[in-house]
């Protein structure tokens, strides 16, 4: 569980969901840096690409991203694992099949999140993206959830990502493929959202890797700088 405050207010808000729900590919120009992965023949999506990443990967501002020990085990030539600055909506209240026209509704607020990636399992795995995206830890979010009263418009805020203050990402999120009203209905339709569940809508191109040592910035405007460290398992 990670505590946020809620920006506007003296109000905190414990993030416990019950599914997490990241989009893949949604920037145009991720979708094209994402060949070199060789996940599978990558294309523009004519519908959002799910997939989920458990609760278990959630840590808040300055709690370090820790690279799992059991990656040595598989001896890979090139061991990769990147950071993905994102824009993470907060459900409010429960929702099934709402429309693009009332999914704003339906919002609690917005934050930062890093949606960390394991690049070799997550091409090696025959089930998908789940456990290379699901590592503890593998999740940070914060440094405040934002009310959509403050603001008002998600598709237009500058989002970038910085390693040891060089900037590797930087966009704005109107260059999303499926908007944030859109991915809302969308995935409304496929499950029930619950009061507290998060949606990723996804990362601009950019992706670098990190290693310990390391320190991650997720920035986005109108909402702040989620930071984190990067550090060693020790098992």
């Amino acid at each position: 569980m990670v505590t946020l405050p809620l920006k506007g207010s003296d109000r905190t808000i414990s993030l416990a969901p019950s599914k997490i729900i990241a989009v893949g590919l949604n920037y145009h120009a991720h979708v094209q840096e994402s060949k070199v992965f060789d996940l599978k023949k990558l294309e523009v999506p004519t519908e959002p690409v799910l997939f989920a990443k458990t609760p278990n990967v959630l840590v808040g501002p300055n709690d370090p991203i820790v690279l799992p020990a059991c990656i040595k085990d598989y001896h890979f030539d090139e061991p990769r694992i990147d950071p993905e600055a994102e824009l993470a909506i907060i459900i409010g209240k429960r929702c099934k099949y709402v429309t693009e026209e009332e999914a704003l509704d339906y919002v609690l607020g917005y934050t930062c999140f890093n949606d960390v990636s394991q690049r070799n399992i997550q091409k090696l795995d025959a089930s998908g993206w789940f456990r290379g995206k699901s590592f503890d830890t593998f999740g940070p979010i914060g440094p405040v959830i934002v009310p959509p009263s403050l603001l008002p418009d998600p598709q237009h805020l500058a989002i970038s990502c910085r390693i040891n203050g060089k900037t590797t990402q930087a966009a704005t999120t109107a260059d999303m493929i499926f908007s944030v009203k859109t991915l809302i209905s969308f995935i409304s339709k496929n499950f029930t959202l619950e009061a507290g569940d998060i949606i990723a809508t996804g990362t601009p191109s950019g992706v670098s890797p990190i290693k310990a040592g390391d320190e991650v910035e997720v920035e986005i405007e109108g909402i702040g700088i989620l930071k984190n460290p990067v550090i060693e398992e020790v098992r």
